[in-house]
């Protein structure tokens, strides 16, 4: 028995049916969801919505930008406790593969993850057929400069600046995302069988002489860990708390900084610096903040007045149909 053949049938969806049977009905069912009919709001643009909208928008944007910005400059950097940074440039935190080159459950201190480290670690995954840790690309480029803050005084020694290597870390980083291997009390066999990364100088139990800031759970590691969006950046390294209520945390004078170089950057042609300063309600001195609130509110603005004249002027010469919003 022959059958007739259709070269649309077989492009919707294969061979025809037998002669006689029910053909397949390819309609979508009778919803208003399916049908496109559910209700729906389309706004017409009109001088009378568009040009209001820029100018509040600038109305706000400006003073918000105004505040922000003298607020940020006004940040005194000598009273309260003071924040030492370090600062680098053109350095590509934010690359793609960067950022993934590390492994959460090893931080966490899995056991497991420990030995077999993620493969988002390579080519920092093992080392002399021994498994990295930490493993991946972030923590084997970690900062590790050693800066030393000194007063001169004329008639003394100098004076070291207590500087406070705690409380530097996001308290959810150092309580929960990070943590030390289960074991025993030595942190040393916590992390037997495994290797420091290639450009450490010393493996991640011996960080620091400090049991609760030593290992995974160190707050320089953790503070390097969380990457920066922009090729430069900042980092918090040290805190100078303020001891006298009627004396200055940092007195005028002289100081000395101390710099042990460990930290190479002429690989990638960048800078290093040291930075000191408190803190507002709106964190640390950075005046980008202030400047895009105060363009953006701008640019609206003189849209809205560029706008304005030219609905003027049409409106006024009674050819409406020459201008669309």
């Amino acid at each position: 028995m022959a059958m007739n053949y259709n070269a649309k049938d077989e492009v919707d969806g294969g061979p025809p049916g037998a002669p006689g049977g029910a053909a397949k009905n390819r309609r979508p069912d009778n919803t208003a969801f399916k049908q496109q009919r559910l209700p729906a709001w389309q706004p017409i643009l009109t001088a009378g919505t568009v040009l209001p909208t820029f100018f509040i928008i600038g109305l706000i944007f400006i003073p918000i930008g105004i505040g922000i910005f003298v607020t940020s400059n006004n940040i005194r950097e000598i009273e309260g406790n003071v924040f030492m940074y370090y600062g680098l440039s053109n350095f590509y935190q934010n690359h793609r593969r960067y950022v993934k080159s590390r492994d959460d459950s090893q931080l966490n201190g899995d056991p497991s993850a420990l030995l077999n480290p993620s493969k988002e670690c390579e080519p920092y995954r093992r080392n002399e057929d021994k498994p990295i840790a930490p493993c991946g690309a972030i923590a084997n480029s970690m900062f590790n400069d050693t800066l030393e803050l000194f007063l001169i005084s004329n008639d003394s020694a100098p004076y070291a600046i207590p500087l406070k290597k705690k409380g530097i870390a996001w308290w959810t980083d150092k309580n929960v995302k990070f943590r030390n291997p289960p074991g025993g009390e030595n942190l040393e066999e916590r992390f037997k069988g495994t290797t420091k990364p290639v450009n450490w100088l010393k493996p991640v139990y011996l960080l620091d002489s400090e049991k609760d800031n030593n290992g995974f759970i160190n707050e320089d590691f953790i503070v390097w860990m969380r990457t920066a969006a922009l090729p430069t950046f900042r980092k918090l390294y040290r805190l100078i708390e303020r001891t006298e209520d009627l004396h200055p945390t940092l007195p005028a004078g002289r100081y000395y900084l101390n710099i042990t170089y460990n930290y190479p950057v002429h690989s990638f042609d960048g800078r290093k610096r040291m930075i000191l300063s408190t803190i507002s309600w709106m964190g640390g001195k950075n005046p980008f903040l202030g400047i895009a609130y105060i363009t953006i509110g701008s640019i609206s603005f003189l849209l809205g007045v560029v706008l304005l004249v030219i609905n003027h002027k049409y409106r006024n010469s009674g050819n409406t149909a020459d201008i669309t919003i």
